[in-house]
C-alpha cells in the first residue's frame, strides 16, 4: 500500500431475520452512530467521503446513494454507491484514501431482505436476458448444478458439505449477532428438504436484515483516533464471466484472482502460513469449501475432508467462519461481505467473546456476490 489505511470504527445493527419495527434507514442510522462513537468522530466535521453498497433492484429505487446522506451524516459530502459485493465498497474507500485527497472515509452496507417479496425474481433478473432468463429457472438451481459439478470434479462428498453447516451453525451459538445458530448434525443436513439436487434447504443461508458501518482512516490519523486500529494490508477483487454457458462450474476462479490480488498487495507469500483465520462466504455450504481451495488455504478437493476432521473448527488449526458465517448470521444481501469483515475486526481486537481465537493477528475476509454472478472480493487485515 502507498499509504497505511486502517479501520478505526465499526458499527452494526439488526442481524435478525425480520425487523418490522425498523426501516432500512433506521438500521443504517443505528449502525452509523455506533461506528462514529467507536471511532470518536463527528461525521459532519471529520469525515471526507462516504461509500454505500447497495443494489438498486434490492432497494426498489434508482441511484441509491441519493437516499443515504441523512442517516449517515453525509449531507453535502461526497457519496459514492457501489453496486457490488460489500468488500468491493470497502476497497473503493481504501482507494479514495490512497489518493491522498481524503483522510477519513465511511463504508456502509445493509439489508432489508424481509421487505423484498420477490427476491428470487430479482436474482433471476441478473441472468442473461436472451438465453437464460426466459427459462424461468430459480437462481438456486444454478447453485445446485455448480455444487454437483464441484462434487464430481473434486470427489468432495455431501457429508463434507454438510459438515460446513454443522460447524457454522454451531459457531453461531456463541455469537450474539447470529440469529440462525443451532445444534445441527450432518444427518440433519443430508435429510433436509431438497432445494436443487444435491443442495438442501439447510445448506442455503437464510436472509437477515441488518447494517454494517466502518470508519476508515489514513495512517497517522488512524493512530491518533484509535488505540487499536485494524490495518488493511491488502485488498483484491475479480469478476469471472457472467455467461452460464462458459463459466468453470467446478472452480471459483474469481475467488482465486481476488485472493491473489489481496495477497500481492499485502505482501503475503504463503496465505496458509501467514494468515491465522478467515471469514469466507458460505452463502451455500459447498461455497465455503470451494472458496477455501480457490484462495489457497488448502489443495483442491481437500477442504471437505479438512472440515470434516475439525481443521476449520473454532479450536482447529485454521478457524473458518468463527462468527457462524452467513449460514449462522444470515445473508445480508450486498452487506454480507462486510459482515465477514466485521468478525475479523472483532477477532483482531480481542472482542469476539466466547468465540475468540487465541493470538489472532492476521485475518482474511472474502465475499461473493451470490448467484448468478461470479464476483468476489477479499481483504487482509492485521492488528
Amino acid at each position: 500500500m502507498i499509504r497505511d489505511v486502517a479501520i478505526v470504527g465499526a458499527g452494526w445493527s439488526g442481524f435478525r431475520s425480520i425487523t418490522p419495527e425498523l426501516s432500512h434507514k433506521e438500521l443504517m442510522y443505528d449502525a452509523a452512530v455506533r461506528a462514529y462513537e467507536d471511532a470518536g468522530v463527528d461525521p459532519r466535521r471529520d469525515i471526507d467521503t462516504f461509500v454505500t453498497v447497495g443494489e438498486d433492484y434490492h432497494e426498489g429505487i434508482s441511484i441509491f446513494d441519493e437516499y443515504v446522506p441523512d442517516q449517515l451524516g453525509a449531507v453535502q459530502r461526497p457519496v459514492q454507491s457501489i453496486a457490488g459485493e460489500g468488500i468491493q465498497g470497502l476497497a473503493a474507500a481504501v482507494m479514495q484514501i490512497l489518493t491522498g485527497r481524503f483522510d477519513i472515509a465511511v463504508v456502509e452496507g445493509h439489508s432489508k431482505a424481509s421487505n423484498i417479496l420477490t427476491l428470487p425474481y430479482i436474482l433471476a433478473f441478473a441472468m442473461d436476458p436472451v438465453f437464460n432468463r426466459p427459462l424461468g429457472v430459480h437462481p438456486y438451481a444454478i447453485a445446485g448444478m455448480e455444487m454437483l459439478r464441484y462434487l464430481a470434479e473434486t470427489a468432495t462428498t455431501p457429508e463434507e458439505c454438510a459438515a460446513v453447516v454443522a460447524k457454522n451453525r454451531s459457531n453461531a451459538l456463541f455469537n450474539p449477532l447470529a440469529g440462525h445458530g443451532a445444534s445441527i448434525s450432518i444427518d440433519d443436513v443430508l435429510t433436509a428438504e431438497p432445494i436443487a439436487e444435491p443442495l438442501s434447504r439447510l445448506e442455503c443461508a437464510g436472509h437477515s436484515d441488518g447494517s454494517v458501518v466502518f470508519v476508515l482512516a489514513a495512517g497517522e490519523t488512524a493512530r491518533v483516533l484509535s488505540d487499536h486500529p485494524i490495518w488493511i494490508r491488502g485488498v483484491g477483487w475479480a469478476n469471472d464471466t457472467f455467461w452460464l454457458e462458459s463459466r468453470p462450474w467446478g472452480d471459483a476462479r474469481y475467488a482465486r484472482a481476488a485472493g491473489e490480488m489481496a495477497f500481492r498487495t499485502a505482501g503475503i507469500k504463503s496465505p496458509a502460513k501467514e494468515i491465522d483465520f478467515a471469514e469466507i462466504d458460505d452463502t451455500f455450504a459447498y461455497k465455503e469449501l470451494q472458496h477455501l481451495e480457490a484462495l489457497g488455504f488448502c489443495s483442491r478437493g481437500s477442504a471437505g475432508e479438512w472440515t470434516l476432521e475439525g481443521g476449520t473448527a473454532l479450536g482447529g488449526e485454521f478457524p473458518v467462519n468463527p462468527s457462524g458465517g452467513a449460514l449462522g448470521e444470515g445473508h445480508l444481501l450486498d452487506a454480507t461481505g462486510l459482515a465477514r469483515v466485521l468478525e475479523v475486526v472483532l477477532q483482531l481486537r480481542g472482542q469476539a467473546g466466547q468465540r475468540q481465537i487465541d493470538a489472532a493477528e492476521v485475518g482474511l475476509a472474502f465475499g461473493w456476490r451470490g448467484v448468478p454472478t461470479t464476483a468476489g472480493a477479499a481483504v487482509v487485515l492485521s492488528n
